[in-house]
């Protein structure tokens, strides 16, 4: 196995963990904070927007059998890369879209991507996604890892998480593990 890192900042982490989680090739995600200034920060403080974290998902994937353009791919189609410090009715600091790169190979590949979609005008709007070094990734409170699969039945997993896992299965259905079709 070659296994890699990435780590995303694409709004509410319960939502992201539980797409990225559906991958062939992806070992683990956790939820957790980078980029602020607050040293082990708890949810509310970063909820709050006093820290200057954003909520990530730090994956541990197999890059033989997923590259990090594909995971780049999926970063970009699953939430709204143009939305300045919001996604959907989170609005903060905390929700903001970035990209942690652990390496300049993947700071160059992420800048490419973008620099694509911007010239095929993808969007409607400027993409706003921040490429930033890695920083310290704090692991988030217990309770919100695993969130989507430990809550399904909870009213934020039946009516925001799951329609956002129907979209993305019917587009990356080939890519998905067996377990999440």
């Amino acid at each position: 196995m070659n296994i890699q890192t990435a780590t995303f900042g694409n709004g509410c982490f319960w939502c992201t963990e539980a797409i990225f989680q559906s991958l062939k090739g992806v070992i683990s995600v956790k939820s957790g904070y980078m980029g602020g200034k607050t040293d082990n920060p708890t949810y509310m403080e970063v909820c709050n927007g006093d820290t200057g974290h954003a909520e990530v998902i730090q994956i541990e994937y197999d890059a033989d059998v997923l590259s990090f353009d594909e995971l780049l791919v999926v970063f970009f189609k699953t939430h709204n890369p143009t939305t300045l410090n919001r996604q959907g009715n989170d609005v903060g600091t905390q929700y903001r879209s970035a990209i942690f790169y652990h390496s300049d190979q993947q700071k160059q590949q992420a800048e490419a991507l973008i620099k694509k979609l911007t010239e095929e005008k993808v969007f409607d709007k400027p993409i706003v996604t921040e490429v930033t070094p890695a920083s310290t990734f704090y692991i988030a409170e217990g309770y919100h890892q695993n969130y989507y699969n430990d809550n399904k039945m909870k009213p934020y997993c039946m009516f925001v998480i799951q329609p956002k896992m129907n979209k993305f299965a019917k587009e990356f259905y080939d890519k998905m593990k067996p377990e999440y079709l």
